[in-house]
C-alpha cells in the first residue's frame, strides 16, 4: 500500500481518503453560504508551472496563455462545493473575449471518463492532475481552490471554497487585471 503524506507530517495511507477530507474541509464555507470574492495574494510571485494533459490527452500549458488573465480552478467531482460552482466557470468564461481571459479547470485525482460524464463538453480546458503534483506545487490545501493569474503570469488572487465566478465582485477583479 502506498503512503501519501502532507506538509503536516501526518501520514495518510489512503490518498483518496485524504482528498475526500480536503473536500470536506473546503465544504465548511459552503455550509455557511458560498463565498463571494477572492483574496489578494500576499506577494507578487510568478505562477508555478502548470502543464497537464486534457481529456483528449493533449498537453495544456499555462505558459501558452501569457498575455491573458487566467482563472485556474482545482476541483473534483466528489466535492460538493466544486460541483456547485462548476457551471459558473463556463458563465464567467463567456463574459470575456478569448484573447483576454481563459479558465483552466484542474481535476485532482480522477480519471477522464469519470470527469467527462460530469463535465460533458466545456468551452474551457479541463486538465488532469492524477498524481496531485500540481496541487502540491500550487499549495492547494482544500478543494475547490481557485487562482487568478494576471497577464504577466503572476499570482494575483486566491479563493478556497465554493464561489460563483460570475459574481460581479469577481468579474470586477478579472476586468481590473485585463
Amino acid at each position: 500500500m502506498k503512503s501519501f503524506s502532507t506538509n503536516w507530517s501526518v501520514p495518510v495511507t489512503d490518498r483518496r481518503l485524504f482528498l475526500i477530507g480536503l473536500g470536506l474541509l473546503a465544504a465548511l464555507p459552503a455550509v455557511r453560504g458560498q463565498g463571494r470574492g477572492m483574496s489578494p495574494m500576499p506577494a507578487v510571485l510568478p505562477a508555478p508551472t502548470l502543464r497537464l494533459k486534457d481529456v483528449d490527452d493533449k498537453m495544456v500549458d499555462l505558459a501558452q496563455y501569457k498575455g491573458r488573465v487566467v482563472l485556474i480552478n482545482f476541483w473534483a467531482t466528489w466535492c460538493p462545493p466544486c460541483r456547485k460552482e462548476f457551471p459558473s466557470l463556463g458563465r464567467v468564461r463567456k463574459l470575456f473575449k478569448p484573447s483576454e481571459f481563459e479558465v483552466l479547470a484542474v481535476n485532482v485525482g480522477e480519471d477522464p471518463d469519470s470527469v467527462f460524464s460530469f463535465t460533458g463538453l466545456t468551452d474551457f480546458p479541463v486538465m488532469f492532475d492524477r498524481d496531485s503534483r500540481a496541487m502540491a506545487a500550487w499549495s492547494v490545501r482544500g478543494l475547490p481552490t481557485t487562482f487568478l493569474v494576471d497577464r504577466q503570469g503572476r499570482l494575483a488572487y486566491r479563493a478556497t471554497g465554493g464561489r460563483e465566478f460570475d459574481d460581479p465582485e469577481i468579474v470586477d477583479l478579472i476586468k481590473a487585471l485585463r
